[in-house]
């Protein structure tokens, strides 16, 4: 046999128990999704497809129980209940930490695959290396990246004099408001401040943020705004205003900057390979938080 046709023959012969170690012969797999997006999300349908790459196949031995909060937030808490009565074997959640607050108090013994923007800060769990009870995920620590977007934007418009910061009054941002104010300031930039709690308070906070002046926006993190980014995007387009926001995917969809870690890098790849293992029978504790 010749050498290349050798290789080539071990590669295979390696690569199929790999395939067949994500699932158990006979076993179904139970995923229960608490998530700001609908099912056919571009992420979230990635996501899916990843789990099918990795051996994990609707129909022949997994099932997914998929609920999407985003335009329904007051049916989180029903919402998390579902997952919970339809016995899953794994709850992935994202976006507000309400929805992670209310999948903990739903079930202590599910598995909780989460993604927050400070999962030590938010008390989701107590430490990162060894996470207490029944959670892990992903610790985004994209508050802190709001500053480093807020001088990004300062640098890609001149002459800027006034800018606008869109919060999301449900996420830990507005802890760091005054900051912002202060670095704006330091700019002899003025920045005003427009908080909202829900969607349809998108476009009165723009339509003020441009009657005050400004000449710029900075979107928060919060996946409030990454659900009705194509809105926003719209609405901004129409004004001519540019803005950055927190996903590269959002620049990427037509945005006019965006700064930050990428969604699809951290739900579909990290939370994936953290799924899979809750899934094979590891323990919550001996999954790290990243």
């Amino acid at each position: 046999m010749r050498r290349r046709e050798f290789i080539a023959l071990i590669g295979a012969s390696v690569a199929w128990p790999f395939a067949a170690m994500a699932q158990q012969a006979g076993r179904t797999y139970r995923l229960g999704c608490l998530l700001p997006l609908t099912r056919d999300a571009p992420i979230n349908a990635a996501f899916l497809e990843e789990l099918r790459r990795r051996g994990f196949i609707e129909g022949q031995n997994f099932t997914v129980e998929y609920r999407a909060y985003g335009l329904h937030p007051d049916l989180i808490s029903q919402y998390a209940a579902e997952l919970v009565k339809a016995r899953v074997d794994v709850i992935v959640t994202a976006g507000v930490d309400e929805a992670i607050r209310a999948a903990q108090q739903a079930t202590k013994t599910i598995p909780i695959v989460a993604m927050s923007d400070d999962m030590i800060g938010s008390g989701l769990v107590g430490s990162m290396a060894r996470p207490n009870g029944n959670t892990t995920g992903v610790s985004i620590l994209a508050a802190t990246l709001d500053g480093k977007r807020q001088e990004i934007l300062i640098e890609a418009v001149p002459g800027l004099r006034r800018m606008a910061l869109l919060v999301d009054a449900q996420t830990n941002v507005v802890a760091n408001v005054d900051a912002l104010q202060e670095a704006a300031g330091a700019h002899n930039i003025e920045l005003s401040i427009h908080r909202i709690a829900q969607g349809e308070q998108i476009a009165a906070a723009v339509d003020a943020a441009k009657a005050l002046g400004a000449e710029a926006v900075n979107f928060s993190a919060s996946p409030l705004f990454f659900t009705h980014r194509h809105f926003i995007m719209d609405r901004l387009a129409a004004l001519r205003l540019p803005a950055i926001y927190e996903w590269p995917e959002t620049a990427e969809e037509g945005g006019f900057a965006a700064y930050g870690p990428r969604l699809d890098q951290l739900f579909v790849e990290v939370m994936t390979q953290q799924l899979i293992k809750l899934f094979r029978g590891s323990k919550v504790a001996d999954i790290p938080v990243e």
